[in-house]
């Protein structure tokens, strides 16, 4: 089941151009409105950023 906690998305990342951290994913308009509102919960797109998981299949 998607979780809701951007900050542990792999799309959610830090862009230097505008200083933020922005969502990676081409939202649609009622898709911007939760995740701006934060009411994003259970995002069908959320992917955990986890670095070892590769590693932990070896």
């Amino acid at each position: 089941m998607p979780k809701s906690n951007c900050d542990d998305c792999v799309n959610y990342v830090f862009d230097e151009d505008c200083e933020c951290y922005v969502c990676l994913v081409n939202l649609d308009e009622d898709e911007m409105y939760r995740f701006m509102s934060g009411t994003n919960d259970n995002c069908p797109y959320y992917s955990p950023d986890d670095e070892y998981r590769i590693a932990r299949k070896q």
